[in-house]
């Protein structure tokens, strides 16, 4: 995989409540880019952090509806992706030990 599509495919990680129970069960969770392919993420997240991959889930998330005093808008959607590491294998950075 290109080098530079590695940083284009993972966007950043996605910390919440959710997430953060998901990575006690060795699950952990990136925005991705919109375009990015199941193959591609799993190449992307073994390059950057040099960890096995299982498995990854992709779902894209839908922008909600928002009105304000000049109207409807609608706030941008994006896509996440909850990748499922190999047994034994931790991302260090996920955890909130800190």
């Amino acid at each position: 995989m290109n080098p530079e599509r590695v940083f284009k495919v993972l966007l950043g990680p996605h910390m919440t409540e959710k997430a953060a129970i998901a990575a006690e069960n060795n699950q952990y969770v990136f925005k991705v880019a919109s375009d990015a392919t199941k193959p591609e993420i799993k190449k992307a997240v073994e390059a950057l952090f040099g960890k096995k991959v299982a498995a990854v889930q992709v779902l894209n998330i839908k922008g909600k509806v928002k009105r304000t005093a000049r109207g409807e808008g609608r706030r941008s959607g994006y896509r996440k992706a909850y990748v499922t590491l190999a047994a034994g294998e931790t991302l260090e950075d996920f955890t909130g030990n800190e």
